[in-house]
């Protein structure tokens, strides 16, 4: 089943994607309720629910006509993010001089999952234009990543369980000004930036997809940059929630971005960063494409914007 969250009687509204992905319908109205209900509240009671939204009916809205925001417009808490998951990505990154956290060669592939966060401000949804934040940056880069929905909460998950936590998928973009990833020698601030999380287009129930055999793509311009499969993730899915929830409780809505493969701007000599106007898609097997524009920077999404869904 695919979820989408988008903008409805000015409000963002929670459908169901019909199986020829040309049409949604209207979560609410489909479990009869008066309030709104947003994707996270179905997955926080997903066993209530799923049924009655398998076999929607009804009158569908074209999805052409509508808006699409981010399928978790505003997550609980910060996504929760993986670096270096590829041994190839690990090695372009070592060599870039962008990468103060590693040695070269062999060594610069990880013996054990790096995490860092993006800020739930960082979110936007397919389509939103990406803020170039050029008052800051002059490095800016793109990464497509696999990410993981969380549904059922947890500690001290062990890996052989772990996929019984997964309620879904969807595809994130971990934009990166590289610039400041660098002089901060950390990496929250300049994978955090207004605009910086791009999600989408829809969210994607776990028993649609087998995420450990996933083609990802991304284009800049039309141009591929970048092609991998999750098998050849360093850490898998399961390990990654093994290791998080070992002393952090994870909780439904909790986002997991496993990860992006080489090809990101870094990896060129010279860099090949994004500037205004370019156009960065997105397409994992299974979960749709997301795509948007960098933007202007003055006509970027501000910061309401990015938030939609709050």
């Amino acid at each position: 089943m695919k979820l989408v969250t988008y903008l409805g009687d000015k409000r963002p509204r929670a459908g169901v994607l019909d199986p020829d992905g040309e049409a949604v319908f209207d979560i609410g109205r489909l479990l009869g309720e008066d309030a709104d209900i947003g994707v996270l509240e179905l997955i926080e009671h997903w066993d209530e629910a799923a049924g009655r939204l398998a076999a929607p009916a009804g009158e569908p809205v074209p999805l052409r006509s509508l808006r699409l925001l981010a399928p978790l417009p505003r997550p609980p808490r910060n996504v929760m993010c993986v670096g270096k998951n590829y041994r190839d990505h690990s090695r372009e990154f070592a060599r870039s001089g962008f990468d103060a956290s590693s040695g070269r060669g062999d060594t610069a592939v990880p013996e054990r999952p790096v995490f860092f966060t993006k800020s739930p401000g960082s979110v936007i949804g397919p389509g939103a234009p990406i803020d170039p934040h050029r008052e800051l940056t002059r490095c800016l880069d793109y990464e497509a990543e696999l990410a993981v929905i969380i549904g059922r909460g947890g500690r001290g998950i062990p890996a052989g369980r772990a996929w019984e936590h997964v309620w879904g998928y969807t595809i994130v973009n971990d934009v990166t000004a590289r610039d400041l990833q660098r002089d901060h020698k950390q990496w929250f601030l300049g994978k955090s930036l207004d605009t910086f999380c791009p999600m989408g287009p829809w969210a994607v129930t776990a028993d649609e997809v087998d995420a450990t055999d996933l083609t990802v793509r991304c284009w800049v311009n039309g141009e591929l940059r970048q092609k991998a499969s999750t098998r050849d993730l360093v850490f898998g899915i399961p390990e990654l929630i093994a290791t998080l929830s070992a002393g952090i409780t994870l909780r439904p809505g909790d986002v997991i971005a496993t990860g992006t493969p080489a090809g990101v701007g870094i990896g060129y000599d010279p860099p090949r960063f994004l500037v205004p106007g370019d156009v960065v898609s997105m397409e994992i097997s299974g979960l749709g494409t997301l795509t948007n524009p960098v933007g202007e920077g003055a006509d970027a999404a501000s910061p309401s914007q990015a938030a939609e869904g709050d």
